[in-house]
């Protein structure tokens, strides 16, 4: 296989950002710009709900505190950062940082993968940039994939690093070892943050094997145990700092991990309409977005060129960029055809492999980058009138935030709320913590699905002030309501309706 990862006789200082940082520069204020209108928008679901969650995390009678989410400590722990700093406002600067972030680390590999070819950086950069903020791939939220790819990008930046650096007694460069150490714990904090980004690992993985099939155990055993040692050394740093806070490794095996696979299984049997409707919409908004475009014109079978003189030679040291970008969309896919519930921003965590799948685009010759140009300005033209439509949507009050402001207009010192099911944003935005630990709908269906615990919470002596239903009843596919709803009927009685939601409050 031929290579398209190159060495250059005079390899760039690490701590050089780009080659020529003015156009990358631009591609990273071009994306900040397009996600800008993202920080006057309401806050989310998700965004709420960890927030939530964030405002109590420290020792209590749940998984964080006394609610549980099926999420990684880390993710929390940035929500608690945003918490700090005053809520929604400082989420979305986050957010921000996120964006221009990745746009930036994916024009360093850009560089450092394509040395000879003079619009590389830029090219790689703009696909972050696009596909970072565009509406068709969920980015107008702050969520676990967002907040993951920096720290993918950061990975695959610093395992380029440990192909292109040499022993230190040659040259002043950082040896391999520290490279691999920084790229494994990247890779680490990306998981941590949202559990199925391992694409770092992925990576890492196929760059190991290629090592071994070319015979250089010695380099693929120093890859591997500086890759762990990295990986490891910050997974115990995160678990340890959890566990300070009441949150336990077990505990969160089971919320990551196992969840996940008993979720999926609910929803495959289970699930209404709904969840296959939206993964035909995710299906098409992948489409249109054009990322198709670019991995096909990144893989489509062409003659490469001979290349550099400083190309030729790295063919017999380093791996095809075709096989990196394609073992990492490979997972990418996967991931999001095995999420289960196929939500817009799952499409986010595709970033780390289109950013791969155009570095190899622009290796396969000057005659692809026009089109991959093409591509990228549709994408972006795309991403802005979906922006523009977003923007006129937000007009509109949504009927949360218009339960929220009854909520917290008609609320009493020491009230509590709960929202049958799901969007916890609402109580985030009222003000009002809620005596159930289960926030969203998902956990309510795979770990109360007989409403047993939510029957306890509403008949209890601490049973919530207020009750928020979608819809008339308690009523959702993979709930079992005949003992709930008439305790619930009892307890409550509806005093205000928004289109869809139906408020209660207790007798």
């Amino acid at each position: 296989m031929t290579s398209v990862l190159t060495l250059p006789v005079r390899p760039p200082s690490p701590g050089k950002l780009v080659e020529r940082p003015g156009a990358v520069g631009v591609a990273a204020l071009v994306g900040a710009l397009m996600w800008l209108p993202n920080l006057a928008r309401p806050l989310s679901s998700d965004e709420g709900g960890f927030l939530l969650i964030a405002s109590q995390w420290s020792p209590g009678t749940s998984l964080y505190g006394d609610y549980w989410v099926d999420r990684p400590p880390l993710l929390v722990g940035i929500f608690q950062l945003a918490d700090l700093g005053g809520g929604l406002l400082a989420l979305r600067l986050i957010g921000l940082l996120a964006v221009v972030v990745s746009v930036l680390l994916a024009g360093r590999i850009g560089h450092l993968a394509a040395p000879g070819v003079r619009r590389a950086p830029v090219l790689v950069a703009a696909t972050a940039a696009v596909f970072m903020t565009t509406p068709l791939f969920g980015t107008s939220e702050v969520d676990g994939e967002l907040l993951a790819v920096p720290f993918v990008l950061a990975s695959v930046l610093c395992s380029l690093l440990a192909l292109q650096a040499v022993p230190p007694a040659r040259t002043r460069q950082r040896p391999r070892w520290s490279w691999w150490t920084v790229a494994g714990a990247s890779a680490m904090a990306a998981p941590l943050v949202k559990q199925s980004m391992v694409d770092g690992f992925v990576l890492a993985a196929t760059v190991i094997l290629w090592l071994l099939t070319r015979r250089r155990n010695s380099d693929a055993l120093q890859a591997t145990t500086s890759f762990v040692l990295g990986a490891g050394g910050l997974l115990g740093t995160v678990l340890a700092w959890a566990a300070t806070r009441g949150t336990d490794p077990a505990g969160l095996w089971n919320a990551v991990v196992v969840f996940r696979a008993d979720a999926a299984a609910v929803i495959s049997a289970q699930a209404n309409s709904a969840t296959p409707g939206r993964a035909m919409s995710l299906t098409v908004s992948f489409i249109a977005s054009g990322a198709l475009v670019l991995v096909v014109l990144a893989f489509v079978p062409r003659r490469l060129l001979t290349g550099s003189p400083d190309q030729r030679t790295a063919a017999m040291t380093h791996p095809d960029m075709r096989l990196l970008a394609g073992a990492v969309l490979a997972w990418e896919t996967f991931g999001i055809a095995f999420g289960g519930s196929y939500w817009l921003h799952y499409l986010i965590g595709l970033v780390p492999g289109l950013v791969l799948a155009t570095t190899a685009l622009a290796l396969r010759g000057p005659a692809r980058v026009p089109s991959a140009t093409a591509v990228l300005a549709y994408a972006g033209v795309v991403g802005v009138i979906s922006t523009a439509g977003l923007a006129l949507h937000d007009r509109t009050v949504p009927s949360d935030v218009e339960v929220a402001r009854y909520l917290s207009a008609h609320k009493s010192p020491g009230d509590t709320g709960v929202i049958a099911f799901g969007n916890p944003a609402i109580l985030q935005a009222a003000g009002l913590t809620s005596p159930y630990q289960q926030l969203w709908s998902l956990p309510v269906r795979v770990l109360d699905p007989n409403l047993t615990e939510f029957t306890h919470a509403i008949s209890g002596p601490h049973a919530p002030t207020w009750a928020v239903v979608n819809g008339t009843s308690l009523a959702t596919w993979g709930v079992n309501t005949s003992r709930a709803q008439p305790v619930f009927d009892r307890q409550y009685r509806l005093v205000e309706v928004a289109r869809d939601y139906f408020v209660y409050h207790l007798r």
